[in-house]
């Protein structure tokens, strides 16, 4: 029963070490696409831009398909991130150049006239004439003034009788938060290589730009609104979750940029699964890996170990399957010793890759040959075209959707291995 027992561990072992050899490749191939490509780093400022920024034409810098994850987004010409910058960050934040009275005016304009339409004091085609006015400029400010930016300027022409639309000014919130993040950045091509932001120094950055503006938070999400910044609208919320008090205040920023990395994360490992689905597909087929056939390898390969065990303790019980072992290799009956040491130094682990359509061979220990590389395409596409190999095949593509981490977290606690802990 005890033996019974050994002889399932050793399989299960054996499979969880096959599981986790393959997971670590299809990993490692997955990461040296993302880091070659910069796709993390482009995922994370698409969502910043999106934040910041908002969008022109009204689509999402976040990919919506996968296919536009590794395909569009690592290719395209419109890339998300901020120009690499090798110089210091500035040491003194200029305030954001535009006239944040012209929003708060504008709705004050509106709200009023709407009170009085409500009471009959005014008729109902004020509040348009009171938009129009507020976004033309009128008494806000000087259209000569360089704090304006265009804002109190010209403004389009009404559209069917509709109020004229506000010119936003071209205001870089993304390029603004980058300045303030330089330190952490290093040089890798003409962009950005930042990937991850720890939430206390998107926090502290948020603060320092705070800091350049006069009225102080109230000012700094005027002028958001002011450029349509859909920033103002996540700070505007916690600055009154905040009870309008600072301390709080920042740290309700980190609290909020923390909730949404982990969205982020939660969305990019969503399509990161079926990369990493693709590519086990690509590498179990390529390295024909059926895990019922390795299982059956494995079980084979333990009761020759156990024969040759029972040979060495004195017993004839495994000399029959010495024999049937031995007797179909060019080795022969002659020199039983080599072909013992030959058969346990090339356990099945060793042999996983066998069936590859490139095979490696690997010379024994003290052969001045070096490792052989073998085309094995003909039995290889046999292999694949054989409908009893397709279950083992299925079964290797699932198991390699749960990662390297999880085959190694088995194979700890299976073992009884335990983590550093210090």
């Amino acid at each position: 029963m005890i033996l019974l027992i050994s002889v399932y561990i050793d399989l299960a072992i054996g499979l969880i070490l096959a599981f986790l050899l393959l997971s670590l490749l299809v990993s490692g191939v997955n990461e040296a696409f993302v880091r070659l490509l910069g796709i993390r780093s482009k995922f994370l400022w698409a969502y910043l831009r999106d934040t910041l920024d908002g969008s022109e034409d009204g689509r999402s810098w976040i990919p919506s398909r996968i296919a536009d994850v590794f395909a569009k987004l690592p290719f395209s010409r419109d890339d998300p991130r901020p120009v690499h910058s090798p110089d210091a960050a500035p040491a003194v934040v200029e305030p954001m150049r535009v006239d944040a009275a012209t929003v708060p005016a504008s709705e004050e304009a509106g709200e009023g006239v709407s009170e009085e339409i409500a009471e009959g004091i005014a008729p109902e085609g004020a509040a348009r004439e009171a938009a129009e006015e507020a976004g033309t400029g009128g008494s806000l400010g000087s259209p000569e003034s360089p704090d304006s930016s265009g804002l109190s300027g010209s403004s389009g022409s009404p559209v069917d009788g509709g109020p004229a639309e506000r010119p936003v000014p071209p205001v870089d919130m993304t390029a603004r938060l980058y300045e303030r993040l330089q330190e952490i950045d290093h040089p890798k091509g003409t962009r950005t290589s930042i990937a991850n932001i720890p939430p206390e120094r998107f926090s502290g950055a948020v603060m320092e730009l705070v800091a350049a503006e006069e009225g102080g938070i109230d000012g700094l999400l005027a002028k958001l609104e002011a450029i349509n910044s859909p920033l103002a609208g996540h700070l505007k919320g916690v600055w009154e979750g905040a009870q309008r008090d600072l301390p709080r205040f920042r740290k309700g920023v980190e609290d909020w940029f923390n909730g949404e990395m982990q969205r982020l994360s939660t969305l990019y490992a969503r399509y990161v699964k079926w990369v990493v689905f693709a590519l086990g597909v690509v590498l179990t087929l390529a390295f024909s890996m059926d895990a019922l056939e390795y299982g059956k390898t494995l079980l084979r390969d333990n009761a020759y170990r156990a024969g040759v065990s029972a040979i060495a303790g004195g017993g004839g019980d495994g000399y029959a399957a010495l024999k049937d072992k031995c007797a179909g290799t060019e080795i022969g009956l002659a020199e039983p010793y080599q072909c013992v040491t030959e058969s346990l130094s090339s356990p099945a682990l060793v042999k996983i890759f066998d069936h590859a359509i490139v095979s490696i061979t690997i010379p024994p220990d003290g052969s001045a040959d070096d490792p052989s590389f073998h085309w094995n395409g003909g039995a290889w596409w046999d292999r694949l075209i054989t409908p009893g190999h397709w279950p083992g095949y299925l079964l290797t593509m699932v198991a390699l959707l749960f990662g390297a981490s999880f085959w190694w977290d088995v194979l700890r606690r299976l073992t009884g291995v335990r983590g550093d802990r210090s």
